[in-house]
């Protein structure tokens, strides 16, 4: 279903050239115009038709035309005050069904602001993106409050995300994002599409929660995967040695302390995590 604004809106390059508007490179702003591009990213979580969307950073609000053009109610956490008074002009265009929050996405409980389930699609800025995503995959109830997550990254970033085990871009992230969802690569974005063009590729993850392996603390899998990976040239016996118990659990599950943690596949991580998580 498509819902069009209670009256006609400019394009969006007009608005932002209109306000003086340019993207802050201090807040990682990229703006995205081109309206067939975002209405494609809009579609990707599937039907929004009255569901409730969380975008982080929308800017003047490219991405946020095509969610409410899709349907969706929107609250929108917006740092860059310049772009407020685009923002309002939206919500009140489409009836109030965009609800903006003018603070920093890192200090927000999203949560408390959705209200009940949501989903969240963002244009993430380059220099908060991975904190939020890590954030989003680490809550300890599951499965979560959201129900799909589309965030445009870095190619590199979105390749490490949906990375398998033993290639170059299997990391930390690839473990977090697949332990207990699925994550896919869903579009690549060319650096032409923005304003001004980013020095990088773009691409769009979309990750859905799965089933959660019972047993299993995050906490323990976080701090796991983050002194594996943090120092991913060394042997697991190295990098490991600093979490109590970890190599004679990794001698228990016949997983070799000789191996780095780049060949450990996300079935092992959980299995160790699991090991070392105290029964409940």
């Amino acid at each position: 279903m498509t819902t069009q604004p209670n009256r006609p809106l400019p394009p969006l390059r007009h608005v932002v050239r209109a306000h003086g508007l340019s993207a802050s490179k201090a807040l990682g702003q990229n703006f995205l115009f081109d309206e067939q591009l975002l209405d494609r990213v809009a579609a990707i979580p599937g039907n929004l038709d009255g569901a409730t969307v969380f975008e982080v950073g929308p800017g003047p609000g490219g991405l946020t035309r095509a969610l409410l053009r899709a349907g969706a109610r929107v609250i929108a956490v917006e740092r860059d005050e310049r772009c407020l008074p685009l923002l309002a002009d939206l919500a009140d265009a489409f009836d109030g069904r965009l609800t903006v929050v003018s603070d920093d996405a890192m200090a927000v409980d999203a949560n408390a602001l959705a209200g009940g389930p949501y989903h969240i699609v963002a244009n993430l800025p380059y220099n908060v993106g991975t904190a939020l995503f890590t954030r989003w995959l680490e809550p300890a109830a599951w499965p979560p409050q959201w129900l799909s997550l589309t965030l445009m990254f870095q190619l590199e970033v979105a390749e490490r995300i949906v990375a398998p085990v033993g290639s170059a871009a299997y990391g930390r992230l690839a473990v977090l994002a697949q332990w207990r969802a699925q994550a896919k690569l869903a579009m690549k974005v060319h650096r032409s599409a923005f304003t001004p063009p980013p020095k990088v590729m773009s691409a769009i993850v979309h990750v859905t929660p799965g089933d959660e392996p019972p047993g299993v603390s995050p906490a323990m899998l976080s701090k796991l995967t983050e002194k594996g990976f943090g120092q991913r040239r060394k042997m697991l016996r190295q990098s490991l040695k600093g979490v109590p118990g970890a190599i004679e659990a990794l001698d228990a599950l016949g997983i070799d302390p000789t191996r780095r943690a780049e060949t450990v596949s996300v079935a092992e991580w959980v299995a160790l995590a699991r090991s070392l998580t105290p029964a409940a």
